[in-house]
């Protein structure tokens, strides 16, 4: 009579996979969020620079009397809106072109012009 031998993984083996799983995990997961939070910031900075090149394409296009008087007489969605054809691929407000966790303070000025403020939101 010929016996089966019974092929499989014994409980120490087992746990010890799932423990070197777990070890990697703990080890990765902090390093992914850290390079989300840093791609959130790079994408803000990226942003705001391409604001700071609407802002200059804007004056250019218009005048610096006629660009100062349209760009002082509203507010920071009315001044997005001001740039909107200077941006390549913009969401259609500020609002929607803010990464997660960035707000966006377009100057108050542009003469002389100023760079636009990023900073991190509260909510």
């Amino acid at each position: 009579m010929k016996t089966q031998k019974a092929i499989a993984f014994s409980l120490v083996e087992v746990l010890a996979a799932i423990t070197i799983i777990g070890v990697v995990v703990f080890l990765a997961v902090p390093n992914i969020i850290q390079i989300r939070e840093d791609s959130e910031e790079n994408l803000a900075t990226a942003r705001a620079a391409s604001l700071d090149v609407a802002i200059s394409s804007f004056i250019q296009a218009n005048g610096r009397a006629s660009a100062n008087t349209l760009w002082s007489g509203t507010n920071n969605a009315g001044r997005y809106n001001l740039l909107l054809p200077y941006l390549g691929f913009a969401e259609g407000s500020l609002s929607a072109f803010e990464p997660n966790g960035y707000d966006f303070t377009l100057p108050a000025s542009i003469s002389p012009p100023t760079k636009t403020a990023v900073s991190a939101s509260t909510n």
